[in-house]
């Protein structure tokens, strides 16, 4: 089993990590034209437990949340990159808009959202904090995003 796994393959991994009294950290997004404040923000979220896992927003879904256009990298090319870095311990794909059912069946120890999310909102916060988990919102790196990168290359590359 490699780093990007179906839903399956995570809750058995979790399943085992349970076992081991490892601390288990989710985040989820769409992590399109990964950027340094992707990699920041999953550096961070790392450092909060033991385990890294990562719902990506598979492309359909990511079609109804943002637009058309998006996303810009396919799922799977996107889930590998993610796997690649050394933060991140395994990814999954989901084709919901959000990521509630992957963790209504993982049940994570710590959830992370970027700090523009209030904690209230989190989808999933009432499932992690009822096992006794914790929901940590961290900052994003200011002027790094998707949309700006996108915005960037269609005002430079404009004919």
């Amino acid at each position: 089993m490699g780093k990007v796994v179906s839903r399956d393959e995570l809750v058995a991994v979790r399943r085992g990590l349970n076992k081991q009294q490892k601390r288990v950290v989710f985040t989820n997004g769409v992590f399109d034209i990964l950027h340094r404040g992707h990699v920041e923000y999953l550096q961070k979220a790392k450092s909060l437990g033991d385990v890294l896992m990562v719902g990506v927003n598979a492309d359909a879904s990511v079609k109804r949340i943002k637009n058309d256009g998006r996303p810009i990298i396919g799922e799977e090319d996107r889930a590998h990159v993610l796997a690649a870095l050394a933060a991140v311990d395994y990814v999954c794909l989901f084709s919901e808009d959000t990521p509630y059912e992957l963790l209504k069946a993982l049940v994570p120890d710590v959830l992370v959202k970027g700090a523009d999310w209030p904690v209230e909102a989190v989808v999933g916060k009432d499932i992690v904090e009822a096992a006794g988990g914790s929901i940590q919102t961290i900052e994003f790196l200011p002027q790094r995003s998707t949309t700006q990168i996108i915005k960037t290359i269609t005002e430079r590359f404009q004919s």
